[in-house]
């Protein structure tokens, strides 16, 4: 298939449902557009659900045939995923398609309410969480895939440090925080392949958008000085930044490409895999450490006290 992929290509979604985290706006929003605008029936897990009720109508008021439903979820509480997994299986005894998408970026300290690195607990263990509270409604679903949103910021970072992934014993970096969680996010899904090898569904693969206009994105510009917010409205949001819709192609790319397999990790194609058609992208030497990402599913499954029926 040519790597000049975009939403056009998605094949017909009817019968598939999908649960997208954090589709309230932004890349979620896009994905979970693309998908209902092509039959799938989509939930959209979100925090706020008025946010998530305004996001369906502008669905539906594009796609009036749209199946979309809103789900309660935060994933900085993992009462707020258990419930919101135990409403999800009651409603969709089979899945097709989970898409990990909703995350923090680079704030200040904070913890969730489990007492967990705010990034680390958000970004990594509320999806590892829901994932293996969702995985069962997978298993016999064959063509079904985990789909899991990393960045390209899991390249700024030296590596795991699970001895310290709450950031405890050593000085808080709200870049080095953030970058440890995206990297979370494609060593689970190396892991999560491993172990459902040998299956006829799911399979795992890892996404990121590049340079996408974000609310996330946004704020993390706002946080700049003034000289620095205006040479980078001149030159770089031209140069390496790309629209929201176009962000999410990575992300379908991975859920939709028939001839995509699991273990696949998706990013832009362009100049420095910051925008572009999405294609086929080389994560980080740090992210392949296999003893590394044994470790972290085991820490991550003693935190978050789920455990994987694979």
């Amino acid at each position: 298939m040519s790597q000049r992929w975009t939403a056009a290509r998605i094949p017909d979604q009817r019968g598939r449902t999908a649960v997208i985290t954090g589709a309230g706006s932004g890349i979620g929003f896009e994905a979970a557009r693309a998908l209902a605008v092509r039959g799938a029936t989509v939930v959209l897990a979100v925090r706020d659900p008025e946010k998530g009720n305004r996001a369906r109508a502008r669905i539906t008021g594009e796609a009036p045939q749209a199946r979309v439903e809103v789900q309660r979820l935060d994933l900085s509480s993992l009462a707020s995923v258990r419930a919101a997994a135990e409403e999800l299986r009651a409603a969709h005894p089979r899945l097709d398609l989970l898409i990990n998408n909703a995350g923090v970026m680079r704030v200040p300290h904070q913890t969730t309410v489990d007492g967990f690195e705010l990034h680390f607990g958000t970004n990594h263990l509320g999806h590892f969480a829901l994932t293996g509270l969702l995985i069962e409604q997978m298993l016999d679903v064959a063509g079904s895939r985990v789909v899991t949103v990393s960045s390209a910021d899991e390249r700024r970072t030296d590596g795991m440090v699970a001895e310290d992934v709450h950031w405890t014993a050593r000085q808080y970096s709200t870049t080095g925080a953030y970058a440890q969680s995206k990297l979370a996010n494609i060593m689970f899904t190396y892991e999560l392949q491993r172990r459902l090898s040998g299956r006829s569904g799911p399979v795992a693969l890892a996404a990121h958008p590049g340079g996408s206009d974000t609310e996330g994105a946004r704020r993390t510009v706002g946080s700049f000085s003034p000289a620095v917010r205006a040479a980078f409205a001149v030159v770089i949001r031209p140069l390496l930044f790309q629209s929201s819709e176009q962000g999410a192609w990575p992300t379908l790319r991975a859920a939709t490409d028939p001839d995509a397999v699991g273990g696949q990790y998706y990013g832009p194609g362009g100049f420095l895999e910051s925008k572009g058609h999405p294609k086929a992208v080389r994560s980080s030497k740090e992210s392949h450490d296999t003893e590394m990402q044994a470790r972290l599913w085991e820490l991550s499954e003693e935190l978050t006290q789920v455990k994987f029926p694979v």
